[in-house]
């Protein structure tokens, strides 16, 4: 079965940058799409990014846009968040997902979940 684990978080300034990896084991993550999902204190979980089995990817938080990209990195199996101008706002957990069948921005749409990177930004 596909498992996912995500990494690559932690404590980083106002302005810097993170690169958070979902890294697979189970199956080959090229076949399903693979969505970013976040969770603040006191908030509910939202669709951050998601990137297609061909490559495409669309960012859903308007205020991520520009700032947060996502890709595959096929060799080692593999997608990746680059956070770049992080903002306090943006501290929450970060899980990866995958699904078959589409790019969603509902949770249920993604069967597979990694347990989740912390990411704090703070001065």
């Amino acid at each position: 079965q596909l498992q996912l684990v995500e990494s690559g978080g932690g404590l980083v300034e106002p302005g810097g940058s993170l690169r958070l990896s979902c890294a697979a084991s189970g199956a080959t993550l090229d076949r399903y799409y693979i969505a970013w999902f976040r969770q603040a204190p006191g908030k509910e979980r939202e669709g951050v990014s998601c990137i297609s089995s061909s490559g495409g990817f669309v960012t859903y938080i308007d205020s991520l846009k520009g700032r947060f990209t996502t890709s595959r990195d096929k060799a080692k199996n593999a997608v990746i968040l680059q956070m770049t101008s992080l903002k306090p706002n943006d501290t929450a957990v970060y899980y990866c997902a995958a699904g078959r069948y589409s790019c969603g921005r509902l949770a249920a749409e993604f069967p597979h979940w990694g347990q989740g990177t912390q990411v704090t930004v703070s001065a």
